[in-house]
């Protein structure tokens, strides 16, 4: 799947400016937690030294984990949230790129997912209606043709309900290429790489 992973690292860099802000955000949030903490153990040990409470150093240093406790949690919501973020707009950048492209991605895909060369492929409806699935299938039959393998693939009658990409079927056998199954399936690869990207890990 070498096609989907130079098109997910190219999205994931385009999205460059999303990672700056995203990153700023976080930033800025653990700073503002820190701080909030850190003001309150610091009115807390105040308060205990007046008091004369000999405890106030262990009171003011259970209160600044805390605060450290928060962040790290808050900054792991943030770096989920952005990686869900990004992977989101990669399905929709791939589903709406331009139409010669899609066609091209969307027939080597076919083309290696197919085994015999006689599958049916399942598009979503959109697919279907504006002509792309059968621009795909003659494309993908092409590829085979090159390869040695029968071209004859067909498209299916029957739809999904995907946002892009195919299924390519023979009988009870199913080789998902949906866009959102294979950005999925990149998942962990993509997200290291956005969260060193977004965090500088």
């Amino acid at each position: 799947m070498n096609g989907i992973n130079k098109i997910t690292d190219r999205i994931a860099a385009e999205t460059q400016g999303e990672i700056n802000a995203v990153r700023a955000e976080a930033e800025a949030k653990c700073r503002e937690i820190i701080a909030s903490y850190e003001k309150q153990a610091q009115d807390e040990y105040e308060r205990l030294i007046m008091e004369g409470t000999e405890d106030g150093a262990l009171q003011t240093e259970r209160l600044k984990k805390a605060a450290v406790m928060e962040a790290k949690k808050s900054v792991l919501t943030m770096k989920q949230e952005a990686v869900d973020k990004v992977l989101e707009a990669s399905v929709k950048r791939i589903c709406d790129m331009p139409e010669e492209r899609y066609i091209t991605f969307l027939a080597k895909l076919a083309s290696e997912a197919a085994f015999t060369g006689t599958e049916e492929v399942i598009f979503n409806r959109r697919d279907c209606k504006s002509g792309t699935a059968r621009a795909v299938v003659a494309k993908a039959n092409e590829l085979l043709k090159k390869r040695g393998i029968l071209p004859k693939l067909t498209v299916s009658s029957e739809n999904g309900s995907f946002s892009g990409g195919i299924i390519v079927k023979q009988g009870d056998i199913e080789v998902n290429c949906c866009v959102e199954t294979l950005v999925e399936m990149s998942r962990d690869r993509l997200a290291a790489e956005i969260a060193g990207a977004l965090f500088d890990e």
